[in-house]
Formats: structure tokens, C-alpha cells, sequence
């Protein structure tokens, strides 16, 4: 099998991280995590899409909601509510005990990368999931309502105002994480997972020096579409594109990744727009509800990868 780096955001990335370990070992399949919609929530340091990850290998997510654990309770909102706290932000019992864990790691001079490997290792993830940055990069949304920091746009507005464009505060002083990059030259194939690629994706991409470091490596570079028939399988990526003039199409994310780009998986509804891409590309079914359908991805995947190499 070859050895994959993944690059991943959300919930459309950890369904196809989860396909991919269905079929790889932890020493041939790497994930390279966005950070950018990580925030600071009443003194607590949560990282959204490290967590899905996290929580989806683990086999510990919720089936209902995509994000937080499965059988969880709720008496830390309910008992917050009753004191007028904040509970636009939605924190389980028991993924709370995740969040005070990596606080504590952190405030203890633990690195992220670092806080996210101790917490893996004691929920039974043996993957390297390597947070996309050690440095803090938040993202803004340029919304008609204002700038809006992405968790005040995308879970306490619902996503609702209209999005003009996005800033990643902290680029200046933030480096790709070391670890990242140092695996770019072992590996066989780079695969940009089924994610936003304006809020998931981007944020890695414009670091200093990542999209270079991708672009010298000599793995071929994989995308797969997050959109399929001109909508969005979850998130507000087809709105997004709506409101920023974007056509609705696989054609134009294959686009925004442009020249990076060596593959593109298009869904089995998109077919007749290969030709149109720039670049080799296979139709498939990219939609994934059941665990057969993230496996029967990866594999389509990985038979890509080998086939571009």
C-alpha cells in the first residue's frame, strides 16, 4: 500500500480519513489537520476539526449530529444555562473532559501537535494526526454583517450572513508544523480530503511555505470534491461559493486548487466534466452515508494515487 499524507477539515474529511484507515496502518497514513476555525471558548482551547477526527478513529463520534461523542450527556449546558452563561457553543459532558485536557497540556508547555498525540493515544488512535500548525491561525469571515470569527459565523449565526470573504489572522507569525513537512519526501501520494476548501483547506494552504512545499514534493497531489451535483454534502461550501460569485461546480474547486493539483475525483453525478478539468480525473461514488461507502472511497482513492504515480 502507499503511504498517504491526508489533508483534512470537518466532517467530510474525517468520513474519508475513516475510509482510509479502514485500509492503511498508522505507518501509511498521516493526517495533516486544519486549525484555522480552532477558538477559545470560556478559557478552553477546542479544536473543532481535530476533535471529529479525533472522536471518528476513535469510534466515538455521534451518528446524529457528526461532531461531538456519541452517548453524550448534557448537565454542564443545562447547568450553565441556568446562570446565564453562554451556550451558543454546544460542549457535552464528556467532550468537555477533551477540551479541559488539552487546556491543561497546553498551559503545561505541551505544543499542539504534542496535546494532540497524548489525547489520541488515550482514546486508541494510533494515527498521526498532526494539527496543521503549532501556532495559533484563526480564521475571520468577512460577512455583511461584519467580520465574524468562523465559529460565530458557521455554529452561533448558523451560517446565515452572507460571507464577502476570509482572512486567516496570525499567518505572520505561524509555520507549517515541522512534522508536516519533513514527511512531504516519504510519502506516495498527498490527498486533499472532501472538505471546504475555503475554510478547511485554505488555512493550511496559505501558511508560509506549505503550498511550495507541496507543489516540490514528488507525491502526486489528489483533491475530491466536495461538491456534488452543485451542492454541498454538509457545510456552507456551495453557499459560500453562491455569495462570493463562484460557480457551484467541482469544476471550480478543481479550479482554486489549481496548478497544486495532479488529480481530481469527481462524484458519479458530475460525470461528463472530467474533460473539462485540467488534469486526469475518475468518476465515482463520493457520497458517503454508510461505512462501506467512506472504504469503497479510499480504495478508489488509493487505486488513483498508484495510478498517477
Amino acid at each position: 500500500m502507499p503511504r498517504i499524507l491526508a489533508i483534512t477539515g470537518g466532517v467530510g474529511g474525517a468520513k474519508l480519513g475513516l475510509g482510509l484507515a479502514q485500509l492503511l496502518s498508522p505507518e501509511e497514513l498521516i493526517f495533516a489537520v486544519n486549525a484555522g476555525d480552532d477558538f477559545t471558548h470560556m478559557g478552553l482551547e477546542i479544536s473543532p476539526d481535530l476533535d471529529t477526527l479525533t472522536y471518528t478513529l476513535a469510534d466515538l463520534a455521534n451518528p446524529d449530529t457528526g461532531w461531538g461523542r456519541r452517548d453524550e450527556s448534557w448537565e454542564f449546558m443545562a447547568a450553565l444555562a441556568e446562570m446565564g452563561g453562554e451556550t451558543w457553543f454546544q460542549l457535552g459532558d464528556r467532550d468537555l473532559a477533551l477540551h479541559v485536557r488539552r487546556t491543561d497540556l497546553l498551559r503545561q508547555g505541551a505544543s499542539r501537535t504534542e496535546a494532540a498525540a497524548i489525547i489520541g493515544r488515550a482514546l486508541g488512535v494510533a494515527f498521526q494526526l498532526l494539527p496543521m500548525s503549532d501556532e495559533s491561525v484563526r480564521t475571520t469571515v468577512h460577512t455583511d454583517r461584519g467580520a465574524l470569527a468562523f465559529q460565530h459565523y458557521f455554529v452561533r449565526d448558523r451560517c446565515q450572513p452572507e460571507v464577502t470573504g476570509f482572512e486567516f489572522q496570525g499567518l505572520d507569525a505561524a509555520r507549517p508544523n515541522p512534522a508536516i513537512l519533513s514527511c512531504l519526501d516519504g510519502v506516495d501520494g498527498i490527498v486533499i480530503c472532501p472538505s471546504n476548501p475555503y475554510v478547511s483547506v485554505d488555512p493550511m494552504l496559505h501558511l508560509p511555505g506549505m503550498r511550495d512545499a507541496l507543489l516540490a514534493a514528488s507525491a502526486p497531489v489528489v483533491a475530491v470534491s466536495p461538491i456534488v451535483g452543485g451542492a454541498a454534502i454538509k457545510g456552507p461550501t456551495a453557499k459560500m461559493m453562491r455569495e462570493l460569485a463562484i460557480p457551484n461546480t467541482a469544476a471550480a474547486v478543481a479550479a482554486h486548487y489549481g496548478d497544486l493539483l495532479d488529480g481530481f475525483i469527481l462524484d458519479e453525478q458530475d460525470k461528463g466534466l472530467e474533460d473539462a478539468l485540467g488534469v486526469p480525473a475518475i468518476v465515482t461514488q463520493t457520497v458517503m452515508v454508510t461505512l462501506q461507502d467512506r472504504v469503497n472511497l479510499a480504495r478508489d482513492v488509493l487505486a488513483f494515487v498508484q495510478k498517477l504515480t
